[in-house]
């Protein structure tokens, strides 16, 4: 079954009664996973970062954004408790290692490794000693890249899967790299799914059928409300049908359609399918030609309307009105 992970991210800016109202939305929708960023400031950032500086009327900088941005241990308990309530695996991405010792008390089941950190060899190695999973978004990564993290991660016995994900906001249909998803199965031979930034629900669809194996978006209540992915994200709305028509797909998947035989067809062929007949009133020794031919269902009053060629200059024995069927028996040479 394909994992579905709605990313909060920052959508709920820094409101820990948003964040819970995002879980309560999500769990409606049909996923399976919500994702949030686990950042601890002090450990992640510093004053000199120069990335969305000012996109922010509230805050000066951006480290008083990721300051604004944090949760203490016992709120991201508060957090992962009602997850669990609610039946939605809680994932969250780590941004720093004092991030992960958090999570780990938080608990949690598998890591998501945000597109800036494939290459944090320290916060891998960090990861790595807990044991468990990893997702691994590939977004600002080349191939070589990921070879040395995935050569990486496999002297360190990691499990681990890997996004197919273009780092723009929001992705064009030109940026989606639907094609990248076949290249990393057959490059890796490990779980390979897709991380969306679209703000539509077609990639994802998309990927499904070709069979990415996870799939991750960002939602937001609304696409106008203020934060740095709200315009890249899916509304509560577009997630439910999206999930609809993934879950969809992935039954599709599961049945492959055998064209070699239509034996489970027979009853509706004969309804619908033709049998030949005279357009016109014709008479005993004339000689039929295409354009005296009609075919009309159903299938098995005359002959077949595939073998038309075969009655072509041959003669008519009786007389026939328009609309009759033709059968081998009204026919001579």
């Amino acid at each position: 079954m394909t994992l579905i992970i709605a990313e909060i991210a920052q959508a709920h800016d820094g409101s820990l009664g948003m964040a819970h109202a995002y879980i309560d939305a999500v769990a409606k929708t049909g996923c399976n996973a919500i994702k949030f960023q686990t950042h601890i400031a002090e450990a992640e950032s510093s004053i000199h970062e120069p990335f969305r500086v000012k996109f922010s009327k509230q805050d000066d900088t951006r480290m008083a954004y990721w300051q604004r941005m944090e949760f203490t241990l016992e709120q991201w308990q508060e957090i992962k408790t009602h997850c669990d309530v609610v039946g939605l695996e809680f994932i969250s991405s780590p941004f720093s290692n004092a991030a992960v010792d958090l999570l780990e008390k938080v608990g949690v089941k598998r890591y998501k490794v945000g597109s800036g950190e494939v290459n944090n060899f320290v916060l891998l190695e960090k990861i790595a000693q807990t044991g468990k999973p990893i997702i691994l978004s590939s977004g600002m990564s080349s191939l070589e890249e990921l070879d040395k993290t995935i050569a990486f991660l496999k002297t360190r016995k990691v499990d681990y899967s890997i996004l197919q994900c273009t780092t723009a906001y929001p992705t064009t249909a030109q940026q989606f790299g639907l094609n990248v998803i076949s290249e990393l199965k057959e490059r890796y031979n490990v779980t390979i799914g897709f991380s969306d930034h679209s703000s539509s629900i077609e990639a994802c669809i998309a990927a499904t059928a070709l069979g990415a194996e996870i799939l991750e978006f960002h939602v937001v209540f609304n696409k106008d409300m203020f934060g740095p992915d709200a315009k890249a994200s899916l509304t509560m709305d577009e997630t439910s049908r999206l999930v609809k028509a993934v879950h969809n797909i992935s039954i599709a998947l599961q049945n492959p359609i055998d064209k070699s035989d239509n034996s489970g067809f027979e009853k509706l062929k004969s309804i619908f399918e033709k049998s030949l007949a005279i357009n016109k009133t014709l008479k005993a020794g004339d000689t039929i030609s295409f354009s005296d031919l009609e075919t009309k269902k159903p299938k098995g009053f005359g002959i077949l309307a595939s073998e038309y060629e075969k009655v072509i200059g041959k003669k008519l024995n009786r007389d026939m009105s328009q609309w009759e069927f033709l059968n081998e028996e009204d026919l001579t040479d």
